[in-house]
């Protein structure tokens, strides 16, 4: 019986003839439909924002090129500009997306940071996509948040109080250290004579005075925020007192007019209101509820407000019962086959203020709204509640059993209490129970895919905006691989919504 025979291997052959990238990776692999996908996107927002630079100097890669790269990576969890520059050399499909040309990692970074807007643009596309196709259908939605780790360590931030006690401390080291390199100098004077060439302060002394520096623009920073929150509080009063001066009752008309005028002087006093705000310029462009700073009456801030000194507008929340410096992404999700349909990312913790802004979104997304929102109980609240039903919006949010109101006629309750009851009602039996108890199965799921499949736990940017452009990046290439799947098992709808 002869030896078994191996097949030939001859890795450091040159090819007789250059192979097609198109038969390097299987038929249906996620990289060709990228390449198809990222043809159907409009990019000449950016062609335009590139076209404006000086055309001297080295070429530009490819727009397409660039986003398919991106695309990518964050569909597969290479997140990480520098890893997906490796992988342009040591990975089949990247290589295939890149043409087999290796942009630097500063230049894919460069390039999500200066286009980081269109991102959020692309988004819409991708989900015009998924409408085409067939996946969205607006019948139930889920609302859901989650806490995602920012790009600096809690370990980096101080407390208001520990602030103060901090520079006290710094500042009697400072007046210690130059009191020893005094005396220094006079007994070198002594020693050497007078009329030496003036050294250079010792680095531990210079060490104290950089960090004396930051911590007082950290302070004056986080005093400037709590004066802001305490005169929008006061704002917000000035409305109310307003609102009830405008009421058919004599007795409270002037008192309550007082009262607004003097709310709406001290608000002012404390943060006056810019041009632009005057105007409602700015109101459209900050739609989801950002964090205040604890203040005091007089617009300090409380001992216990933090501010972070590598991401400041990062905040302390809590997941899964661990502090973590984050911030709070959110985003809702099509019942059907798991689609986001809006997103949106802020730094306020509590959930509450999110719910308007974000059917808002998804009313701009879609152009319509869905049947029936879920939401957990950090959701709920009166004003929620009515907003969904005058949207015509069946609202399925849960109580919470910790905040039931105490026991009282029906006659005699609060409208709140009345609204929680009837909630609570509708939850508890029947089609609103059912209804409700598909919440987990539509929204968690994301997040799993997101954070665990994935891999995408913490934001590479830093700062509001920059963070808002990645999870929308994020949550495009959610939808992208939803329409992969879909496309995978040879939908004509899927095809033709590509084509």
């Amino acid at each position: 019986m002869g030896e078994k025979s191996f097949r030939a291997w001859t890795p450091r052959q040159p090819y007789l003839l250059p192979p097609s990238p198109m038969e390097w990776l299987p038929e249906k692999h996620l990289a060709y439909f990228i390449l198809d996908v990222v043809e159907q996107l409009n990019l000449g927002e950016i062609e335009e924002e590139i076209q404006t630079k000086d055309p001297r100097g080295e070429r530009p890669y490819a727009i397409g090129m660039m986003t398919g790269l991106l695309l990518y990576g964050y569909s597969v969890g290479e997140f990480s500009s520098r890893r997906i520059a490796r992988a342009t050399y040591e990975d089949i499909a990247f290589r295939v997306i890149s043409g087999d040309q290796h942009p630097h990692f500063t230049t894919i970074n460069q390039f999500r940071l200066d286009h980081g807007e269109v991102f959020g643009r692309l988004f819409v596309e991708v989900l015009r996509l998924c409408r085409a196709a067939g996946l969205v259908k607006l019948g139930s939605v889920a609302l859901d948040g989650t806490k995602i780790k920012a790009a600096a360590s809690k370990h980096k931030a101080m407390s208001y109080k520990r602030m103060n006690e901090e520079e006290a401390r710094l500042e009697a080291q400072v007046k210690e250290l130059l009191r020893r390199a005094e005396q220094t100098d006079r007994e070198e004077d002594e020693r050497y004579g007078a009329g030496q060439d003036k050294q250079d302060l010792p680095a531990e002394l210079s060490r104290r005075e950089q960090r004396l520096q930051r911590l007082r623009a950290a302070r004056a920073e986080l005093e400037k925020e709590a004066a802001q929150a305490r005169a929008a509080e006061l704002r917000q009063q000035a409305q109310r007192q307003q609102a009830k001066a405008d009421e058919p009752l004599p007795g409270h008309r002037k008192g309550s007019r007082i009262r607004a005028e003097k709310a709406e002087r001290q608000a002012e006093a404390l943060a006056p209101k810019r041009k632009k705000d005057r105007d409602g310029g700015d109101s459209s462009q900050q739609e989801l509820p950002l964090h205040r700073v604890a203040s005091e009456v007089d617009g300090k801030p409380k001992p216990a407000a933090q501010r972070n000194f590598t991401d400041p507008e990062s905040c302390i929340m809590v997941k899964d019962g661990a502090y973590i410096q984050a911030y709070n992404a959110q985003i809702i999700v099509d019942a059907a086959n798991q689609v986001i349909i809006a997103h949106g990312v802020s730094n306020q913790s509590p959930d509450q203020e999110y719910l308007v802004p974000m059917v808002e979104r998804m009313l701009d997304t879609e152009g319509q709204m869905p049947q029936a929102l879920l939401a957990d109980s950090g959701y709920f609240s009166k004003d929620n509640v009515e907003h969904l039903q005058k949207r015509r919006v069946d609202p399925y949010i849960a109580v919470g059993r910790e905040r039931a109101p105490t026991a009282v006629p029906a006659e005699v309750s609060t409208p709140t209490q009345h609204v929680w009851a009837s909630m609570r009602e509708k939850l508890s039996k029947g089609t609103g129970k059912s209804i409700y108890s598909r919440r987990k199965v539509i929204v968690e799921p994301v997040f799993g895919q997101i954070e665990q499949a994935r891999g995408f736990r913490r934001f590479s940017q830093r700062g509001q905006t920059k963070v808002r452009r990645e999870w929308a990046l994020v949550c495009l290439t959610h939808n992208l691989l939803k329409l992969f799947r879909y496309a995978a098992r040879g939908s004509p709808a899927m095809a033709a919504s590509i084509a």
